[in-house]
């Protein structure tokens, strides 16, 4: 499934309605090249489930918690991992327990997609705006955003 995403309101819509249909062990693996928008469609997710405030990018963090919202949320980004493993080092599953893991360049921690509650989005540039290319695993084939 294709989405168009021509400016942030479309990016805020997108990210509200996954936020509708996102439930506890899911995971919303986002890749793009840098710039592409994945941070910014975390913020809006996060957003959508009841976060008033900023949302930082947990580059430098690699994880950041939110257990104040509609349901528990990991927001991850592991571009700065060498090793798939170093995601178990830093107890990402420990972390997932209960919660849903939005990931920033999942394939640094050895992808997501094998699990039935990934919900896969890639984003690219087109002109001004994005399009993100969407794949849900099992769990999200009844209620793709």
């Amino acid at each position: 499934m294709t989405v168009d995403l021509p400016d942030l309101a479309a990016m805020k819509g997108f990210g509200a309605r996954i936020a509708e249909r996102l439930e506890p062990g899911d995971v919303v693996a986002l890749t793009g090249g840098l710039g592409a928008g994945k941070t910014t469609l975390a913020r809006e997710i996060i957003a959508a489930l009841g976060h008033d405030g900023e949302v930082p990018s947990p580059t430098f963090t690699i994880i950041e918690t939110y257990d104040h919202l509609r349901l528990p949320l990991v927001h991850a980004d592991f571009y700065r991992l060498e090793d798939p493993s170093e995601a178990l080092e830093i107890g990402l599953d420990d972390y997932r327990e209960g919660a849903a893991l939005i990931a920033e360049w999942p394939d640094h921690a050895g992808g997501f997609e094998h699990e039935a509650g990934c919900l896969s989005i890639t984003l690219e540039t087109v002109g001004e705006g994005r399009q993100a290319i969407v794949k849900g695993g099992k769990a999200w084939q009844s209620r793709m955003p």
